[in-house]
């Protein structure tokens, strides 16, 4: 081959495709012609590199060819104009679908965890099974209090970040199964239950308030959220809808997967709140007073801009590119 020659001959194809492939917008005949010049070129490409290798020529057409090939394909968005829009509009519009499965979680919590106390405060039998009356009485005065300050502040804070961080992400990856988030809501319960109930019976009820809700009122709501994107996990295969059930499962997994990414971020305030307010030497006013304006800042984003994202049409989920293709479903 004169690739000299060969390139000469081709030469207005290429420039026809390298312009094609510049171009943001087509009609429907240069699409066309963008596809059928796309495909000669490919098949060119391939005759000089079997010839003569990696070569100028070659290497011209292989970039037009890429850029062609872009233009019909479509390109990934890009992550610094993605990132206004996770946070923005995508998590936030995520956060609000699950509200009212936030709020029965967080119900639920509570009155499990006070008829679980009161069960404990009205059974001495059952109190004592928890150690002796010396024994829960160091727990209210020293354990339940030195737990918040026995480690080095940012240690314990990155400590406790990671460990509700991991229990979030249980929530989202096993909700599936329907058994796993009932079984870790119950447990939470049960551990604020026993800790109050102690406390309160020691006399030292104000001591669980003071050390729990700095940080808890963040931190326990972070774990309602994840726990109720667990359970529209699971209710999204049970009773798909109109949909079937692997593409309502995908919908739903692929939206509320966002919530576990933000929840990151949330468990990181509340694991700061805890490592350095918490245990600080503060009015207790000053410290209770930060967690709800924690609080009241992640409850703004989740109901205020999760419900202007959502009233706008958003879900939380991909767009149709990313997504990939939908299949049709009747209603």
């Amino acid at each position: 081959m004169d690739l000299d020659a060969y390139s000469s001959a081709h030469r207005d194809e290429w420039d026809r495709l390298d312009e094609l492939g510049r171009r943001r917008e087509f009609t429907g005949r240069e699409a066309d012609e963008l596809i059928e010049r796309y495909q000669s070129g490919s098949t060119q490409l391939s005759a000089i590199k079997t010839v003569a290798g990696s070569t100028a020529q070659g290497d011209r057409l292989s970039v037009s060819l890429s850029r062609a090939r872009l233009r019909f394909t479509g390109a990934g968005t890009n992550l610094f104009r993605q990132l206004p829009m996770f946070f923005g509009v995508q998590l936030p519009a995520a956060l609000y679908r699950i509200r009212w499965l936030t709020l029965a979680v967080a119900v639920a919590t509570v009155v499990i965890a006070s008829l679980y106390a009161l069960w404990i405060t009205q059974n001495p039998a059952v109190l004592a099974a928890f150690g002796s009356s010396d024994e829960l009485k160091k727990f209210a005065e020293e354990d339940f209090v030195d737990y918040y300050s026995e480690n080095p502040a940012a240690s314990f804070a990155g400590q406790v970040w990671t460990n509700n961080a991991w229990i979030a992400a249980q929530c989202l990856a096993f909700g599936i199964l329907g058994v796993y988030v009932p079984y870790i809501v119950l447990q939470n319960a049960q551990n604020l239950g026993i800790s109050a109930a102690v406390l309160f019976e020691t006399g030292h009820g104000d001591t669980f308030f003071l050390y729990i809700l700095p940080h808890g009122m963040l931190e326990l709501t972070a774990i309602f959220v994840a726990a109720a994107a667990g359970i529209r996990i699971f209710w999204a295969w049970v009773a798909p809808g109109a949909l079937t059930r692997g593409r309502s499962l995908a919908e739903n997994g692929r939206s509320l997967f966002t919530v576990a990414i933000g929840l990151v971020f949330v468990l990181l305030v509340s694991g700061v709140i805890e490592g350095f307010v918490t245990p600080a030497p503060w009015p207790w006013w000053l410290k209770i007073g930060i967690g709800a304006v924690a609080l009241l800042a992640f409850l703004f984003y989740m109901l205020v801009i999760g419900g202007r994202a959502a009233r706008a049409g958003h879900t939380g989920d991909l767009d149709e590119f990313e997504s990939g293709a939908k299949q049709l479903v009747a209603g």
